[in-house]
């Protein structure tokens, strides 16, 4: 088998894991009323690509952790995932009736049950990293401490819901009726690193955190990711260009016609995937320095270079 034989076959196995994962740890009757609880269970059991938690345990491997115990913190990076997805696609953010290739929770459950879902799923992440996992060595608690607060200035207004503030902001009108200037190359990325390369750079940096990695270690696989978060987005934004909603499992070309900055708009498409190729080396650069290039890292972003969907 090939090395991308192998990465599927890796990538396959712990999606399993994760999926199991996540169904155990979701809250359900009598403790959670049952239609909070079922609209929880519908956009967590969506599926997608589940990159950050994989980046979560890849990291915790690389280091030479267990990943099983970076599951808890894994898991708990997925449900804030998911609650920004559905926040993102209500009518007062995105307004996107499809996302991981059916419809969205508020389509489905309604815009209220959707944003108590959300609100759901984002604090039993924070409770479920307080609680798990319980068994490990005497460094363990603080560890947690750590990777609480990675997620947490990653998730919040420094980071994801930050960078989605910004993106909000240019496509909403003024008092006056108009729209603010377009941002520029230097605007946009730094709008996508708090949007969407804060996020995965936190999952990583947390599973290095949880695996008991070397403070040399663990700064390089943030940096690394950070290259990843970047790539992803430019890819992300490449294939709204290029894809099929089919393929994408999202509606395709709506940032385009939203007016929203792209790295296609501002570059091209030639440039842009030229600019993704150049994080995949610089984060090949990071993990070498640490001696973990060979780790599952790096195939990991590979996979988010030469991705289809």
């Amino acid at each position: 088998m090939n090395a991308a034989g192998h990465l599927q076959q890796y990538l396959t196995a712990r999606r399993t894991a994760i999926d199991a994962a996540l169904l155990a740890a979701l809250p359900s009757p009598p403790t959670c009323p049952s239609a909070l609880a079922d609209a929880m269970r519908f956009s967590i059991s969506a599926g997608g690509k589940r990159l950050r938690p994989i980046l979560c345990l890849a990291s915790a491997e690389a280091v030479g952790g267990d990943w099983r115990q970076a599951m808890p913190t894994t898991c708990a990076i997925e449900f804030i995932h998911t609650y920004s997805l559905i926040h993102d696609d209500l009518p007062a953010m995105d307004n996107d009736t499809m996302r991981r290739g059916q419809p969205t929770l508020h389509v489905v459950a309604g815009e209220a049950m959707a944003i108590l879902a959300g609100d759901g799923l984002l604090t039993e992440a924070f409770a479920l990293m307080a609680r798990e996992p319980r068994e490990g060595d005497a460094s363990l608690a603080a560890r947690k401490v750590r990777v609480i607060e990675i997620i947490a200035v990653g998730a919040g207004a420094a980071g994801m819901v930050g960078g989605q503030a910004i993106d909000l902001a240019f496509v909403t009108l003024d008092a006056k009726g108009m729209l603010p200037p377009p941002l520029d190359a230097e605007g946009l990325r730094a709008m996508h690193a708090k949007k969407t390369g804060a996020l995965i750079r936190a999952s990583a940096s947390a599973g290095a955190v949880i695996g008991g990695g070397s403070i040399a270690q663990i700064a390089a696989i943030d940096r690394a990711a950070a290259e990843f978060g970047l790539a992803f987005q430019i890819i992300d934004d490449v294939l709204d260009v290029e894809g099929a909603s089919a393929d994408l499992g999202k509606t395709a070309g709506k940032d385009a016609a939203a007016g929203k900055p792209t790295y296609p708009a501002l570059y091209g498409l030639d440039a842009s995937k030229r600019m993704a190729r150049e994080c995949l080396d610089r984060a090949a650069a990071e993990l070498g320095a640490v001696q973990l290039a060979d780790s599952r890292l790096l195939e990991i972003g590979r996979w988010i270079v030469e991705r289809t969907s």
